[in-house]
């Protein structure tokens, strides 16, 4: 008889059944197969009068827990229950985490086998990984069943004894969470600080300086720090409370007038080089990714959500090329060491590996879950050409494989260079960076969450500099700078604040995310995560009267006391009686409070500084004030964030509501209305009428400065809609140029590179030819790296079809160049060396390959073997695509068993 073998997903049970015995047949439980019943109809005839039922859980009877087989799931049972009647043994080979083993325990107790039961983990699917877990069974960890079990009826507990106190209170179809609750609280904590936050101005000169004699690449920028001897005020120096230089701050600040008067009188000066400093620096690589790492990278380079995130790597640990995605380890096991190492070698050569192997130290507090970092699955650190996985698959793959191999790598080694430039009796100073050695850089860098941040891996040198040397200054600008609020959170810097406070789990984190923007709690403004006024509401009313569920330390506290469990050194029942019982319990002080709250209190919104009153209604926040004894009411926008109500937008709204939107004609195109509208930001124009039943907002842009509302006709209005705008290609790279409005105003942008726009530009009339200039005036960073990266080493001749062919000098090396071809010079081949012929050889050999795929190496390496071609793994895809299923989502499983079977090990 064969043994039935029972995982998750259809994607998982294909994948592991390829590495099985015959004998062995694969099905998929398609996640939980019960779970606490979601409604009253779930709830079985025998249990609806019972006064615990809607709960799902018996609280007198030491919270025994009601589980039921939702109806979309009785099929998969009957299904899995006839492929046990021709099986003589059962292998649970569900996840390897508390989720995975609680799905594990509930298919045992609902399906009650007959025959040997045993339970199978591992953490990657590969060959060797089955053949290995299959010699090492086990029995179902039933501490790991209880916390997971404990942290579903924790939730319930809360969701269901809070939330209806909220519908009462505030509005209904409101929830509270008890982890949901402290990350929304997060937000309104930052919001609050935006709000309570007052700017500050200061201003600085900025110079373009030359070293003589005068060249592209002796340019260079300095900013003011000091004047007589006296530090010129900057950002840090100010009180986030009142806008001011902080107490005790020695500093001089500068208004525009006195830095105008300072820059006439500095012009006339004589600019030398008072002192430098000089120094190397290394950089070590970064640990493997978990799975909050791999969130947070994944939203800063990718863009994707904590939820997409997941939803990816699941799909690459189900068919095989990545190892299990929840973890909180940072380890790679001797395998993985090996592998990375031996890829390093061929792709970049020894002198790019660590001298010894790296091993690093998980540094979150109670990490769990499993046991290595996520990394490529198996023995050969397979790139992504080598699989057939495509977008963001592939993309996400491509992230992990370069973390886990840049893991293992040699440090990267910089110049730091800081000169000080005097002139009268100010101070100006200079900053330059050059990789000495790119070590790691080669393949990976780490993403910033401050999109301003300088990128580490690239060059942005000084030009040669002495002590005492004369330079000129080119250009001395006087800029103004306002202190900025802190920013909220992204996704990012969500889930690292929340692993760091140790609230919930990494497994967790995309959820959350998830659920408290569906709740209406926050949304999404650009990268940020914005919260509502019904998330003010809610958090005040927690804040008041149940601090403990919004604590901070409290939260982190449960989740130390579930990990306990899952050790089997903490009770489950002391603790749910603890939390939920007694005079001080859950239950007893939802009892006392509901009683206490005064609903029109708990609705109202508490914002400092505003003449108005704000509040949650029963169609959503709305603003009231009264104006000539009249009571004037308007509802408040979805997407306007509470820290930027003020009382000047307080009367646009109240205003806006009386005047409407104004109406500037058609669009030829569409034949849809153009509306100048006015919002929280200003004056905007937008296509098409707002449809409260769709989900897609009608496009809109924000006026440009020195638009004014009355002088906007139409013609503007589709200029502004017809935005970004293509301006043409760009000469080197051949890629497109684009002018747009940003969230910092007008910019041009090229292949990823943003300048913006000087006085006198107009985004609607800017050409080419001056969006290349300003690209070009971008300092730092990616331009200067690319303007010091062409050094041209040999001038090999012309090529036949035209244009010169020539050795440049790369920052990893000399490469051939031919218009937009590059081809990376072969180790053992000196610059001095290349003939002509050679590099239109290899020139001939590029271009019949094709182009590069997007995010592949731009370079090809000349005359290699197939195992080196490349610098990081990247190339084209393999032409056979592999269809991947959608995995089910992972819900909290049913369990019908009695207590006995939980209480016994």
């Amino acid at each position: 008889m064969p043994k039935l073998v029972i995982v998750e997903s259809p994607t998982k049970a294909k994948t592991i059944g390829g590495y099985l015995p015959k004998e062995y047949v694969v099905k998929a439980s398609m996640g939980h197969i019960r779970d606490l019943p979601a409604s009253a109809a779930e709830i079985p005839a025998k249990q609806k009068g019972e006064s615990w039922a809607r709960l799902g859980v018996n609280v007198e009877d030491d919270f025994d827990p009601l589980y039921v087989i939702p109806d979309k799931k009785k099929k998969v049972v009957a299904e899995l229950k006839e492929a046990i009647k021709k099986a003589d043994e059962v292998i649970l080979a569900t996840d390897e985490d508390r989720e995975g083993e609680s799905i594990g325990w509930h298919l045992r107790e609902t399906l009650k086998p007959k025959q040997p039961v045993r339970r199978m983990v591992f953490h990657e699917i590969t060959r060797e990984a089955i053949a290995a877990a299959l010699q090492n069974t086990r029995d179902i960890d039933m501490d790991l069943v209880r916390a997971q079990e404990t942290r579903r009826i924790l939730d319930r507990l809360v969701g269901y004894t809070v939330s209806p106190l909220l519908w009462r209170k505030i509005a209904p179809k409101l929830s509270a969470g008890r982890v949901q609750s402290v990350a929304v609280r997060l937000l309104v904590l930052r919001e609050r600080e935006r709000r309570a936050f007052v700017t500050g101005q200061y201003w600085d000169l900025k110079a373009l300086l030359n070293k003589r004699p005068d060249q592209p690449n002796h340019r260079f920028e300095a900013t003011l720090v000091s004047v007589g001897g006296k530090r010129v005020a900057s950002g840090r120096d100010f009180d986030e409370h009142t806008g001011r230089i902080a107490a005790g701050k020695d500093v001089l600040l500068l208004n525009q007038q006195e830095a105008e008067t300072l820059r006439t009188r500095l012009l006339a000066g004589r600019w030398a080089v008072s002192e430098l400093d000089e120094k190397e620096s290394t950089r070590a690589p970064y640990a493997p990714f978990t799975t909050s790492t791999l969130q947070q990278e994944a939203n800063r380079k990718l863009g994707l959500s904590a939820k997409e995130t997941m939803r990816v790597a699941q799909n690459l640990y189900e068919n095989g090329y990545i190892t299990y995605m929840r973890t909180d380890s940072v380890n790679l096991s001797d395998q993985a060491i090996n592998a990375a190492r031996q890829r390093i070698r061929e792709l970049y050569g020894a002198e790019y590996l660590s001298p010894s192997p790296r091993r690093y130290q998980t540094k979150t507090a109670n990490a769990q879950e499993a046991h290595e970092a996520i990394r490529p699955a198996g023995d050969r650190m397979r790139t992504a050409d080598e699989l057939p996985i495509q977008g963001r698959e592939r993309s996400l793959y491509e992230l992990i494989w370069k973390r886990t191999v840049a893991s293992q790598m040699a440090n990267a080694r910089l110049r730091l260079v800081t000169a000080t430039i005097a002139v009268d009796d100010a101070l100006f100073r200079a900053s330059g960076r050059t990789v000495l050695f790119a070590g790691f850089f080669r393949a990976y860098v780490e993403g910033s969450d401050d999109p301003d941040a300088a990128i580490e891996s690239q060059d942005a040198p000084l030009p040669p500099l002495t002590v005492g040397e004369q330079v000129d200054c080119r250009d001395l600008e006087a800029v103004g700078h306002e202190t900025k609020p802190p920013a909220r959170y992204t996704e990012a810097t969500l889930v690292k604040a929340l692993e760091a406070e140790g609230i919930g789990r990494p497994s967790t984190y995309a959820t959350i995310i998830d659920t408290i923007q569906e709740r209406g709690y926050c949304f999404k403004q650009r990268k940020e995560l914005a919260p509502t006024f019904t998330a003010f509401a809610v958090t005040e009313l927690l804040e008041e009267h149940f601090d403990e569920l919004v604590d901070l330390k409290f939260t982190a506290t449960m989740e130390q006391q579930l990990d306990d469990i899952a050790n089997g050194d903490a009770d489950y029942l002391e603790y749910l009686r603890r939390f939920f019982l007694g005079a001080q319990g859950l239950e007893a002080q939802v009892r006392t409070r509901d009683a206490q709250i005064d609903p029109r209190t708990a609705s109202t919104v508490e914002l400092s500084d505003l003449h108005a009153e704000v509040r949650i209604g029963q169609f959503g926040p709305f603003v009231a004030k009264e104006e000539n004894g009249e009571r004037l009411t308007a509802s408040l926008p979805p997407d306007l964030p509470p820290a930027d109500l003020t009382d000047a937008l307080v009367e646009e709204i109240l205003h806006h509501k009386l005047d409407g939107p104004r109406t500037l004609g058609a669009d030829p195109a569409s034949e849809l209305p153009v509306l100048l509208k006015k919002g929280p930001f200003g004056p905007y124009v937008q296509l098409g009428e707002d449809d409260p039943a769709s989900k897609a907002k009608p496009k809109r842009v924000s006026l440009l400065k020195h638009m004014a509302p009355d002088g906007v006709d139409l013609a503007t209005a589709l200029a502004l809609l017809a935005l970004p705008r293509t301006l043409g290609e760009h000469p080197e790279s051949g890629k497109p140029v684009q002018a747009g409005v940003g969230r910092f105003g007008p910019f041009v942008v090229h292949d990823g590179v943003f300048a913006n726009l000087k006085a006198g530009d107009d985004v609607l009339e800017i050409d080419l030819g001056r969006a290349l200039e300003l690209l070009a005036d971008k300092k730092g960073g990616r331009t200067r790296s690319s303007a010091t990266a062409k050094s041209v080493l040999v001038q090999l001749g012309e090529h036949p079809d035209g244009g010169a062919v020539q050795v440049l000098d790369g920052r990893y090396g000399p490469y051939v160049n031919w218009g937009k071809v590059n081809v990376t010079l072969p180790k053992d081949v000196k610059p001095a060396d290349v003939s002509l012929d050679q590099a239109l050889a290899w020139i001939a050999d590029k271009a019949a390959a094709g182009p590069a795929k997007k995010g592949a190496n731009k370079r090809n390496t000349a005359a290699k073997p197939a195992a080196t071609k490349k610098a990081t793994a990247t190339a084209k895809p393999a032409a056979k695509k592999k269809a991947t299923a959608k995995p089910a989502a992972k819900k909290p499983a049913a369990k019908s068993t009695t207590k006995a079977a939980l209480s016994t090990k």
